[in-house]
């Protein structure tokens, strides 16, 4: 699996990260890992329909501004 990116938030108990496995089935080629080792597995066109909705501003009142 390659790194794509890591989110690293304020609370010092690990970070999620997002990798891509381009020799796992297409379904399951985006990984998102979070803190405690749990894994969210998705396509790309999944994980794209994600980016869209964040640059669209759709996502922001998700996010916590600190």
């Amino acid at each position: 699996m390659q790194s794509i990116a890591r989110f690293c938030g304020q609370c010092n108990c690990g970070c999620p990260e997002l990798f891509v496995d381009h020799s796992a089935p297409a379904e399951r080629q985006v990984v998102i890992t979070d803190d405690f080792g749990q894994r969210v597995e998705m396509s790309l066109d999944q994980f794209g329909s994600i980016v869209a909705a964040a640059k669209s501003g759709s996502l922001d009142g998700l996010a916590l501004v600190h």
